[in-house]
């Protein structure tokens, strides 16, 4: 703790992985830190809460990565054990099972991406068809999450990215396409290129490990956030709900001087926004302040997702062979993912019958749908996958619906995207939304960018340590090779050529 950093006061936007995150370092650091909380709990959209009924219920369920390297560390910095041992995930259409993956980790090491490819157990998917994705090995070594790497491939839709590079029309559909709908939330002609070349290098295909995935073993909410935020308070950080920001005041220097709820203000020295596109377009909405800058402005072209959270207690015990899975196919623009909760939380080991988490992405036309309709929707895909949940009976059952709610990363958003530094000297964005060099997606992402943006009020202000934000694991030999050989044939292509063709 630094004198330097006491009495300067912070205030947090945004409740979630990226507020959490950069409130904790700080009030570590020794500063009087404000968090607000729009909601009426922190945690935002991974957090959970209990049903009239006592129930257990979450806006989605979110997996834990093995690159998640910075909130693995956080979490043993808290001491607190909320994780499943890492499992297995499988695909399911209306045909059946497709696709099975291993825990890669436990399998012998080869250069990627060969553990993939040949670890994974595809059901139905020809060889043939597998064999057509090697071409696009070229655009994963060309993407590099660099802003040269953005701006070439992100007017790109990844449809026409995966047509380019000669993707089969079966692989597309069966692997791919799947792989959007439960990764960046939306079909391929709405993704763009370069988030699909990040998410998919991240999440598959940098390390054979990177798909190994653990879960929480009951909410987010209840297992990380509540011990993080005790922590956060015994700290000295102030965490407020109910706070909903309606203005940024501003000085003749070009400094943020306080936030606005309502008719309370929040001084402060320095501001950090950590809230999703949705959030941040409502607040840039209330406050002249904000819209007097053409960035901000910006942030309306961009756009997210509507997605369904339900949960279904059966009156049985239905024996689904592994606890997480993704399924396609059975709506052309959704994506969804079901979870035997039963073997991943705590509080269903004992339950008499299965309960069910299914979550739907670009959900877009199930939200009207009426309860009812969507459960028996729900029941009759889910017997589908797994035929014995034909004979059980839905006993209770929840329906979250959650408009605009994840980021959609489509193609030509990325320079609408906000950079972590704005053009109010002392005004830092975070969120899994926001420009980093970082290249982690999703959780991470956010909680990363929270740190960043930690760092940067540090730097700012004076006084305090920065956060170590642990970088992802670095490339493989051969990647590297491959991407410094490229690198120095694009800029000798750049030499020669005419700076005429679009990128």
């Amino acid at each position: 703790m630094s004198g330097e950093s006491q009495g300067k006061k912070v205030v947090v936007v945004g409740a979630g992985w990226a507020g959490l995150g950069a409130t904790y370092h700080l009030a570590q650091q020794g500063y009087d830190v404000t968090l607000l909380e729009a909601g009426s709990y922190p945690g935002g959209l991974v957090a959970g809460w209990k049903t009239s009924g006592g129930r257990s219920v979450e806006a989605g369920i979110h997996g834990f990565w093995h690159p998640y390297r910075n909130i693995f560390a956080l979490i043993n910095e808290l001491g607190i054990n909320p994780f499943t041992s890492w499992t297995r995930s499988s695909q399911y259409s209306p045909v059946g099972l497709e696709v099975e993956s291993p825990i890669f980790q436990h399998l012998p090491q080869l250069p990627t991406p060969l553990g993939t490819f040949i670890y994974t157990k595809f059901k139905r998917l020809p060889l043939s068809d597998r064999l057509s994705a090697l071409p696009l090995l070229y655009s994963l070594i060309d993407f590099d999450n660099s802003d040269d790497g953005w701006q070439r491939y992100d007017f790109l839709s990844a449809r026409e990215l995966f047509k380019t590079f000669g993707v089969s029309a079966r692989l597309y559909k069966e692997a791919f396409e799947p792989m959007l709908l439960v990764g960046l939330f939306a079909p391929g002609e709405q993704c763009s290129a370069a988030a699909t070349l990040g998410m998919l290098y991240y999440f598959i295909l940098a390390h054979q490990p990177d798909f190994d995935v653990v879960w929480c073993r009951g909410t987010v909410g209840e297992k990380i956030f509540r011990p993080w935020v005790e922590r956060i308070e015994k700290l000295g950080g102030k965490i407020l709900a109910n706070q909903r920001v309606t203005d940024v005041i501003t000085d003749s220097h070009n400094r943020a001087t306080g936030v606005v709820c309502g008719d309370r203000v929040f001084d402060a020295d320095a501001v950090i926004f950590a809230v999703g596109i949705t959030g941040m377009k409502k607040i840039i909405a209330n406050s002249p302040n904000l819209r007097s800058r053409q960035e901000f402005c910006n942030v309306n072209n961009l756009g997210a997702i509507d997605v369904l959270a339900t949960r279904l207690w059966f009156d049985s015990k239905v024996d689904v062979p592994l606890p997480s899975n993704a399924c396609f196919g059975f709506d052309n623009t959704t994506g969804w993912t079901f979870f035997d909760l039963n073997a991943l939380h705590d509080e269903y080991k004992d339950e008499p019958g299965s309960v069910i988490e299914a979550d739907f992405y670009h959900a877009n036309q199930l939200i009207p749908l009426e309860n009812e309709a969507i459960i028996a929707k729900v029941h009759q895909d889910l017997a589908t996958c797994v035929p014995g949940f034909r004979e059980a009976k839905v006993i209770d059952s929840s329906v979250i619906r959650l408009p605009q709610a994840v980021t959609h990363f489509a193609p030509g958003s990325y320079q609408h995207m906000l950079p972590a530094k704005t053009s109010f000297e002392n005004v830092f964005m975070s969120g899994d939304w926001i420009v980093t060099r970082h290249g982690s997606w999703s959780q991470e992402k956010a909680y990363v960018t929270g740190l960043e943006a930690a760092n940067l009020v540090v730097d700012y202000l004076g006084g305090g340590k920065a956060a170590n934000v642990l970088p992802v694991e670095a490339d493989e030999g051969h990647i590297q090779v491959a991407r410094t050989i490229n690198k120095t044939l694009r800029q000798l292509g750049k030499s020669i050529l005419p700076d005429v063709w679009l990128p």
